[in-house]
């Protein structure tokens, strides 16, 4: 009997070590954090699996996962045998205890005694049972949670990565306006040293320069705004040195738009939807939680007691095995139960409205996301094709001033023009990408 119970307490506690073991190993590998290099080159893709890998906000979301599956063990585990093991040594310090029969007192000595005790107990109820359910439900909120940061992250850092290209393409076509421009000014103010033009047509080609200079530079600390906004999704300091390795026309394909316009709408993939229906099927489970109050508990328990005695005397009063069987049933608790369930039965009622008050509004999102994406995608081919002309106008503009052909008021009507397309074409570029980004993320594509 003894060799049996040292068998069943070495195995529980084995596989409640594994278990703690494999609990704390997950723990240690979301805190591993890998070296980051001064200098990384990213394409979109490699930049939303990097921020994916690094960021800290994700890894908290991954260990609430891991937290989860853990409460469950906890839930599992009150079900299952719980172990304990005792051991008491009592020193009487020579008192011997009197026992009177028949008129005669008979001494009996009390001698030092150490007890060595094991104890396993189980209980089960219906309460129980349904938690583990709700565990495995809250596993999947958590999961759906991690997967909804996932792609909010990446969604993010493709607008982010886009951004930081259509500056510095905006910056591009300001240096090459301004190296066009300084060209005039020098040319103009050659025609004033030579006398065969006005000083008043040099200075507003020098305000022109200057102008373009001050776009310049604030497009230069957009960037840097942007690649610090980029580097904090990616979580890399802020001296790594970014290369973006990809250009805009390969990451915005008019093929992808129309192929995203044509998807059909399965809410079922839709991770909102997804985390109300199990929020509701959680509320259901709840009123079968507080059901169960009803219902029985049976327990199990195993005691086993060995009494050594060091001396003469001593009497053993104590079996050395018991077992106990007991089945406890509520019977009245003043309509607390009763109150429970109705509660519970509300609750689910309230998540059933929020998850068809979801389905509705998650349809008339989708048409509005859609006609958002339409709408942005015509927006930018328009200023695309403007930005374009815009681009013609001022040079053709540039060429007629080199030869008079051209008044100085135009060349600087061209040059605001070009400077105003080129502002709207970023604006166009970046809503574009919001809205075919929330489309995909909406879509869980």
């Amino acid at each position: 009997m003894k060799k049996s119970v040292l068998i069943l307490v070495t195995l529980l506690l084995s596989v409640s070590m594994q278990a703690e073991d494999s609990v704390l190993a997950a723990a240690r590998d979301g805190e591993e954090r890998t070296d980051v290099p001064a200098q990384l080159e990213l394409s979109l893709q490699q930049a939303q699996d990097y921020a994916i890998k690094q960021n800290r906000t994700l890894k908290n979301a991954s260990l609430a996962v891991q937290e989860a599956y853990a409460q469950r063990w906890q839930t599992i585990a009150a079900m299952l045998p719980n172990v304990d093991g005792s051991y008491s040594y009592s020193n009487y310090l020579g008192y011997s205890a009197t026992l009177s029969m028949g008129g005669n007192n008979i001494d009996i000595n009390m001698p030092n005694v150490g007890a060595l005790g094991v104890t396993a107990s189980i209980g089960l109820n219906g309460q129980g049972i349904v938690g583990v359910l709700l565990n495995n439900i809250a596993i999947e909120m958590k999961k759906i949670a991690l997967e909804q940061s996932e792609v909010e992250l990446r969604s993010s850092v493709k607008s982010s990565y886009v951004s930081v290209l259509a500056l510095q393409s905006i910056s591009n076509l300001l240096d090459s306006s301004l190296i066009n421009i300084q060209n005039l000014e020098q040319i103009t103010q050659n025609s004033v040293t030579a006398g065969v033009a006005e000083q008043t047509a040099a200075d507003q080609i020098r305000v022109r320069v200057n102008t373009l200079k001050n776009n310049i530079n604030t497009q230069k600390r957009n960037i840097e705004l942007a690649t610090n906004s980029l580097k904090v999704l990616l979580d890399v300091p802020a001296e790594t040195e970014l290369t973006l390795t990809e250009q805009i026309d390969e990451i915005l394909s008019p093929e992808r738009v129309l192929t995203l316009l044509g998807e059909d709408f399965d809410i079922h993939n839709n991770l909102t939807y997804q985390q109300v229906a199990k929020s509701t099927e959680l509320a259901r489970r709840n009123v079968h939680m507080a059901g169960w109050a009803y219902g029985p508990t049976v327990s199990l328990g195993y005691n086993y007691t060995n009494q050594q005695y060091y001396g003469e005397g001593g009497m053993r009063m104590t079996p050395p095995n018991v077992v106990q069987v007991s089945v406890r049933m509520p019977l009245w608790s003043s309509g607390k139960r009763a109150a429970g369930v109705i509660e519970k039965k509300i609750a689910y009622e309230e998540a059933k409205n929020t998850l068809s008050e979801t389905t509705d509004n998650l349809a008339i999102q989708y048409r509005q996301l859609r006609f958002n994406l339409t709408n942005a995608y015509e927006t930018y081919t328009n200023e695309k094709d403007n930005i374009e002309v815009a681009q013609r106008v001022f040079k053709s503009a540039t060429e007629k001033f080199k030869w008079g052909a051209a008044s100085n008021l135009e060349l600087t009507n061209a040059s605001n023009d070009l400077i105003n397309a080129q502002s709207t074409y970023v604006n166009a570029l970046l809503t574009l990408i919001n809205a075919q980004s929330s489309l995909e993320e909406f879509l869980n594509k």
